[in-house]
């Protein structure tokens, strides 16, 4: 019999039984697992896991393929949920809703010129606007902003500089 060549139902029958090697064979075999996993220890929204998930799989790569595929399913489950702990640290620092705040202030004067503003510092790269609404709208001090968020002083002296800087450039006639 003469050796015929292989139609493409079959090519994929066979590249589905070989073994799957690097990361993208990781993903393949332990996406779902390791998302439902998540979801039983973390609860949360599919959303919130699915980027774990993703995050979890680009730290993995940075693995040799034997280690990752020692204890695949150990080595990504510990890295997920360190992630997860990451996130959760990175949120209490955080404030909880820089529009809640904003929402506080009483609109008095120009309406526009506020209205502008407000629609300037929520424009704000979020590490900037959280400082910027931390010292101006709320009493505490630099010192206190830089331990809330976990950075130093001077990160805090130069995020209020920046987010001056862009507000200022934003609000220009």
């Amino acid at each position: 019999m003469a050796d015929r060549p292989l139609t493409a139902s079959v090519t994929r029958l066979v590249r589905s039984r070989r073994p799957r090697d690097g990361i993208e064979g990781l993903y393949r075999s332990h996406v779902e697992w390791l998302r439902r996993a998540l979801g039983y220890r973390l609860g949360g929204h599919a959303a919130d896991i699915d980027d774990i998930v993703q995050d979890a799989y680009i730290r993995a790569a940075r693995y040799s393929d034997d280690d990752a595929h020692r204890h695949p399913r150990a080595l990504l489950l510990q890295i997920a949920l360190n992630l997860a702990k990451d996130q959760r640290r990175r949120d209490a620092r955080m404030p909880a809703n820089d529009l809640a705040t904003l929402d506080d202030i009483a609109l008095e004067g120009d309406q526009e010129y506020l209205l502008a503003l407000k629609r300037t510092i929520l424009s704000l790269p979020p590490e900037f606007r959280h400082v910027f609404v931390l010292s101006r709208f709320t009493a505490m001090t630099n010192v206190q902003i830089a331990e809330q968020l976990g950075v130093s002083v001077k990160t805090v002296e130069y995020r209020m500089r920046k987010a001056l800087l862009l507000c200022a450039e934003r609000l220009a006639p």
